[in-house]
């Protein structure tokens, strides 16, 4: 899967996105390292605590299908400069990846290559959470 198809991934499943409120549409394509290819977009709820973002969308996809490693994320929007991703999607980012490379980009197409390590930069990791007790 090359990164210009996986882009037109994402943004095939940014058109999908159910933005009533912010008018914010975003997409997701999550390449998994067993070749599969997972999309989301997001979906918001008047109740915006109840909404959900692409990235987390593609995610949890994959992990329902059984998929726990990941090759690479791209995320889609229509703004002028590429969108880096919410914090909460860095931290489930995370969880499957302290290495996963992301591909960010715009609606003019620019692109923008990082890491979850450049997002998120000491990281709260599950190796973390048993230090407490010791």
């Amino acid at each position: 899967m090359s990164k210009e198809e996986l882009i037109d991934k994402a943004i095939k499943a940014m058109k999908n996105a159910y933005a009533p409120y912010s008018k914010f549409r975003v997409g997701a394509a999550l390449l998994t390292k067993s070749g599969k290819i997972y999309t989301g977009c997001n979906v918001e709820n008047v109740s915006y605590g109840a909404s959900v973002c692409a990235e987390r969308v593609a995610i949890f996809k994959a992990v329902s299908d059984g998929e726990r490693n990941f090759e690479m994320l791209v995320v889609a929007t229509e703004t002028e400069e590429p969108t880096p991703l919410c914090g909460i999607c860095r931290q489930v980012v995370c969880e499957f990846s302290n290495d996963l490379p992301i591909l960010l980009v715009s609606k003019k197409g620019k692109i923008v290559e990082t890491n979850i390590k450049e997002l998120l930069p000491l990281a709260f990791t599950k190796d973390k959470l048993n230090k407490g007790g010791e």
